[in-house]
């Protein structure tokens, strides 16, 4: 069944009476190469699961389903269900489960548990653009051991996610991206690749995550709180921006322990790496709690 053509998908669409739901963000790829791609990059071997967010109707799914050892859909759409059956009915069995059910809600851990006792997990998904970066930060603060996060998502934000420290594009959400792990810009996928079209290009990025993380704060809370503080008032100078997100702490002293992580007094967030942030961040952390670095 070629999921990718667009009379096929217009056909399944009128048996299950189904429509493109723009509250769910849904828009098929018709584009076979894109799919194979992307089925192709999520993981690095066969006898992975794979938990795919968003299958649509199934034409992402069909590729892993032949791939890896096992594929986990997970669909928000109720009205898929149906659908999903019958595209995905030639998968081979067992291979696929589909889970009816909003990720941002359901219990990942119990969900995934039997997949992590047997070997490797990879996410891979072709997100809505209006929930990507809950989705994203959802799935790396869950602190599940995934291989790898693979998602096709805005172009732009593919950017900010791969920008390096100090460019207009870095952000908050690219300094936690990299405490987690690496993000690397796999290709682009232009709008005509899609049914119906967005007003904007995809890209697909791969989230390589660390099995060991390189940098360990000594509070995780305070990395996060320092970082949003940094970026939330991104024009001002640190200080400046660290004094509204740490009001308990005078600025006079917020300006000593910037100029005591090496860095000038009138520097922007913007300009920190993430080791840059956990090392600031330990100042502060250990500052607040009265202890002399």
């Amino acid at each position: 069944m070629n999921l990718c053509d667009i009379k096929t998908i217009r056909d399944i669409m009128s048996i299950y009476n189904l429509t493109f739901r723009k509250e769910f963000g849904q828009n098929f790829l018709t584009n076979r190469s894109v799919v194979e791609d992307i089925a192709d990059s999520c993981c690095s071997t066969a006898d992975a699961t794979i938990l795919e967010i968003g299958p649509g109707l199934g034409v992402l799914t069909q590729e892993l389903a032949f791939r890896y050892q096992k594929v986990i859909a997970i669909e928000i759409d109720n009205g898929l269900i149906p659908a999903l059956r019958y595209t995905l009915s030639d998968c081979p069995e067992g291979v696929v489960e589909v889970v009816h059910g909003d990720v941002m809600k359901l219990d990942l851990p119990s969900l995934l548990a039997p997949a992590f006792d047997r070997g490797p997990v990879a996410v891979c998904a072709n997100l809505p653009y209006y929930i990507t970066t809950p989705i994203l930060m959802s799935l790396l603060e869950s602190h599940l051991p995934f291989e790898s996060i693979t998602v096709m998502i805005q172009s732009e934000v593919v950017d900010r996610l791969c920008a390096k420290a100090g460019s207009s594009a870095y952000g908050a959400i690219t300094a936690v991206l990299n405490y987690y792990g690496e993000a690397e810009r796999l290709f682009k996928v232009s709008a005509g690749n899609f049914m119906p079209a967005p007003k904007v290009d995809s890209a697909v990025v791969k989230i390589n995550l660390y099995k060991e993380k390189p940098y360990r704060p000594l509070d995780e809370a305070t990395l996060f709180r320092t970082i949003k503080a940094a970026f939330e008032q991104r024009r001002k100078t640190l200080p400046n921006a660290l004094s509204a997100g740490f009001p308990d702490i005078p600025k006079a002293d917020l300006t000593t322990i910037i100029e005591s992580c090496g860095h000038r007094a009138d520097i922007r967030g913007e300009r920190l790496d993430i080791a840059e942030f956990v090392a600031l961040a330990d100042m502060i952390y250990q500052h607040r709690q009265n202890i002399q670095p």
